[in-house]
């Protein structure tokens, strides 16, 4: 389970409409243990009182720099000594402006320049703000000195405009922060996870492959960074990008993600294969394109590919291995022989014959099974389902 259990955390809430999130983001922190300490600014009293967050972290709200009880001890500086991370969410556009240019003109703003804490921002501003010129490059000045930025997230604002700037949701940003401090889950764990399709090919030109968007495994990469893993994830050809703390390890063919997988598992504690492998290659790749015109009729002479799932089970037999099974009929019953037939600790079913969860689909629905247990996990986003089945799997595993 995630854990800040003796950790302190200064959250600085700005003036914009999420503002009101940030008491569902304390009630988290809290209750994953950590001591919560909130510093407000001037336009973010009015959108949410100080009262109601000083009810939810116990703590007194922090509010201006000017206050002449706290300064005589220079307060500033011990809130800023005190906090082993700093948190700004929601951050306007404003706020960024300020922490860019190194202004302290107000509390926190100093505590900014004073702490030597880690330091996290959650943006949340109109997406024409967003992606404006001048916060680009407040942005991308922030990110080289080291401030991390998590988010924004796409989706529907409060003005109706539809694009980047709504502030990740609370839950993301816990486990974001979470993952940066190996404080997850699968903290100090290594894992593998594969795909995407594999293409085998007839000639340069043409070749044979499986459905598969890659959607699901890019989830489950995900996933375990905010987890607190180290990952590799060993794609095929999509059309997606990963996060750039994963070990990303682009292949072509089975023979290819074969090789790699078995070079990662060296020092892997954990397999997820949930790539659709091609089971079969060409026996005879021809070396020019095949010419439709030289020929009326082509058979095409198959051969099987290696079995990587079935050949990290027997190889590498201290790894926690879990295989994925996409199905079109009596889903849980065939998962559960490729389970036992493949050696595995686990299998993750899911009914692709279902378009509203089969191949390219944004959302799923799965079977999670062991030797002694099933649970279905029912339609949501693929990236929760990601989170669920690793939150089951650590379970199992420490």
């Amino acid at each position: 389970m995630l854990s800040f259990s003796k950790k302190n955390i200064l959250l600085g809430v700005t003036g914009g409409i999420a503002a009101y999130k940030a008491a569902e983001i304390i009630r988290l922190f809290k209750k994953l243990g950590a001591d919560v300490r909130v510093v407000m600014t001037e336009s973010a009293k009015e959108f949410i009182t100080p009262l109601t967050l000083q009810a939810i972290s116990g703590n007194e709200i922090h509010d201006s720099l000017l206050n002449t009880e706290a300064e005589a001890a220079m307060g500033h500086i011990e809130l800023a000594k005190w906090a082993d991370i700093i948190l700004i969410a929601p951050c306007t556009a404003e706020t960024i402006s300020k922490i860019t240019h190194g202004r302290a003109d107000d509390l926190m703003g100093a505590l900014i320049l004073a702490s030597k804490a880690d330091i996290f921002i959650a943006p949340a501003m109109n997406m024409n703000m967003w992606l404006d010129g001048s916060t680009q490059t407040n942005y991308k000045t922030l990110l080289k000195r080291g401030i991390t930025f998590i988010g924004p997230a796409e989706g529907e604002q409060a003005c109706g405009d539809i694009g980047p700037g709504r502030m990740e949701e609370p839950d993301k940003i816990i486990t974001l922060i979470s993952s940066s401090f190996n404080t997850g889950p699968l903290a100090n764990k290594t894992i593998t996870v594969t795909a995407g399709p594999t293409r085998e090919q007839l000639d340069p030109v043409r070749f044979i492959s499986n459905n598969s968007s890659g959607k699901m495994g890019y989830s489950i990469a995900e996933a375990a960074i905010e987890a607190g893993a180290i990952v590799n994830l060993i794609s095929g050809p999509v059309a997606l990008n990963a996060n750039s703390k994963i070990n990303l390890i682009k292949v072509n063919s089975a023979n290819e993600m074969q090789k790699s997988v078995m070079d990662c598992m060296k020092t892997s504690d954990i397999f997820i294969g949930c790539a659709a492998v091609s089971d079969f290659k060409s026996s005879d790749i021809s070396d020019t394109k095949i010419k439709k015109e030289d020929i009326s009729k082509i058979d095409i002479q198959l051969e099987k590919n290696e079995d990587i799932l079935a050949n990290v089970a027997s190889k590498y037999k201290s790894a926690y291995v879990v295989g994925f099974a996409a199905e079109t009929s009596d889903v849980v019953n065939n998962a559960k022989k490729k389970l036992i037939s493949k050696n595995l600790d686990m299998i993750v079913s899911n009914d692709v014959s279902d378009k509203a969860i089969g191949f390219d689909a944004d959302e799923n629905e799965v079977n999670i099974i062991t030797e002694n247990e099933s649970i279905f996990l029912k339609r949501d986003k693929k990236i929760r389902i990601a989170r669920e089945i690793l939150n089951f799997m650590s379970l199992k595993i420490n």
